[in-house]
């Protein structure tokens, strides 16, 4: 059975997880409780008399639906963690809700309560408020190097279809199991299935990717992005790795560095510039893995692969004077229309404007 999984409970696991679910002391039906357990609602009610049979106050609710909650002054026995341990964990937790997706949702909102449940009731009643006292931005867009139109990833806002995925690739680590995945990207054509041995996780850029072996490269763990995932299954069984992996060697955007180098070898672009100018690249994400070759009159050649010429014109017009695009040849005409228009559209006769007012 797969780790974190609520069928992989056993019944102490799951009346303890009712209890906390109980705890907020509003009532909750047997078939919220069933669902959330996934469970019958037969296995609710039985599940609440062994707690009766423990002492555990749980109130039957009357109506329709029915349903339980407990009884008032009902102290839950604390697990060894001091006040700064469970909020310095509940702040850990915040920052995961505000992940565009979240591996194991259900999973958080109970160890959410366990946490929750060891503090004081005066810190605790603050910890509850905590989304509206903590805040975590989103991470911006990218206006520099815009990813090409996704139908994959844009066909549906992230939610518990890739929620799952995300999870089942944790769980397949944690068991040592592979997986089997089909994946596709707007760079190149879909893939077939292929047999994954999982390896780690990385959240980069409010994203996530896989990151396993897949006998493409040997010796190199390879990267997929969650959201471009079309499916993803159980894998044959698989031997005991000899070496561990640590994903610590691909932080800092190691990952990408290889994959730049790769694009510069297949789809080489050149931009001369100035040396401040190429001094504000390498502090960007991006450019800043860049090849960066120093000339002999002052300037800086950086080498990157792309494959359109539209994001090379971009981005001689954002460094402005002292960028040249030297190769592709072929798309310095391009390059050389726009920077026309854009000086036609500024040469031409306008009124020319007072100062900006202060602020402004």
């Amino acid at each position: 059975m797969s780790y974190f999984s609520p069928k992989a409970m056993n019944k102490l696991d799951r009346i303890m997880g009712m209890v906390l679910l109980l705890r907020g002391g509003r009532g909750i039906s047997a078939a919220e409780i069933a669902e959330r357990f996934e469970v019958s609602t037969r296995t609710v009610y039985r599940d609440a008399e062994t707690l009766s049979s423990l002492g555990v106050p749980i109130e039957a609710v009357m109506g329709r639906s029915g349903g339980f909650r407990l009884g008032e002054g009902y102290f839950l026995p604390p697990v060894a963690l001091g006040p700064e341990e469970a909020v310095s964990l509940l702040l850990g937790l915040a920052l995961m809700r505000a992940l565009r997706v979240l591996p194991f949702p259900k999973e958080t909102d109970f160890a959410e309560r366990k946490l929750l449940a060891v503090l004081p009731e005066g810190t605790r009643a603050l910890m509850a408020r905590a989304s509206r006292l903590i805040g975590f931005e989103k991470v911006p867009a990218d206006l520099l190097h815009p990813e090409p139109d996704d139908p994959i990833s844009s066909a549906a806002a992230p939610g518990a279809a890739e929620s799952e995925l995300v999870g089942r690739f944790l769980r397949a680590i944690l068991s040592r199991s592979r997986v089997r995945l089909r994946y596709r990207s707007p760079y190149r054509e879909e893939e077939p299935l292929r047999d994954v041995e999982p390896r780690g996780l990385i959240w980069d850029r409010d994203r996530w990717y896989l990151v396993g072996d897949a006998e493409v490269r040997p010796g190199e763990p390879r990267l997929w992005r969650s959201d471009r995932v079309l499916e993803m299954g159980a894998g044959p069984s698989m031997h005991p790795t000899s070496a561990e992996f640590d994903v610590g060697r691909l932080l800092g955007r190691a990952w990408l560095a290889k994959a730049m180098e790769r694009w510069r070898r297949d789809s080489p672009v050149r931009v001369a510039m100035r040396a401040d100018q190429a001094e504000r690249l390498r502090r960007d994400w991006y450019f800043g893995l860049a090849a960066f070759e120093e000339l002999p009159d002052g300037r800086v050649v950086i080498t990157y692969g792309e494959t359109s010429p539209e994001p090379a014109a971009a981005l001689v017009r954002w460094l402005g004077p002292g960028a040249e695009l030297l190769e592709p040849e072929a798309w310095r005409p391009i390059v050389a229309e726009g920077l026309r228009s854009l000086l036609a559209a500024h040469e031409r006769a306008s009124p020319v404007p007072g100062p900006l007012p202060a602020g402004g």
